[in-house]
């Protein structure tokens, strides 16, 4: 009865494990971006750079999102690969 506890434990954590890096090789092509109340981008960095940063301060990370939401923030995923984006116009004076 004991040998059957820690395989499920350790198959939990191998997925778990998998998972995260999974999303860890996926996360340079999806974004981060948080706008404010006027669809002002905030912050734009890569999903693997927030997961670093959640792993490595949770607490200013758990502050960070709170703030964003009371400050009326929206927090959105984005997968840039998916997205066919038109060319950048730079309107030059």
């Amino acid at each position: 009865m004991n040998e059957a506890r820690p395989e499920t434990t350790r198959s939990a954590a191998d997925s778990v494990v998998d998972a995260v890096r999974g999303l860890f090789h996926e996360g340079f092509n999806r974004r981060v971006i948080v706008r404010d109340s006027k669809d002002d981008v905030v912050l734009d960095v890569p999903l693997a750079v927030g997961m670093v940063a959640a792993l490595a301060a949770p607490v200013a990370t758990t502050i960070g999102a709170g703030a964003a939401l009371v400050g009326k923030c929206g927090i959105k995923i984005e997968n840039r690969e998916s997205q066919a984006a038109p060319p950048a116009v730079v309107d030059a004076e």
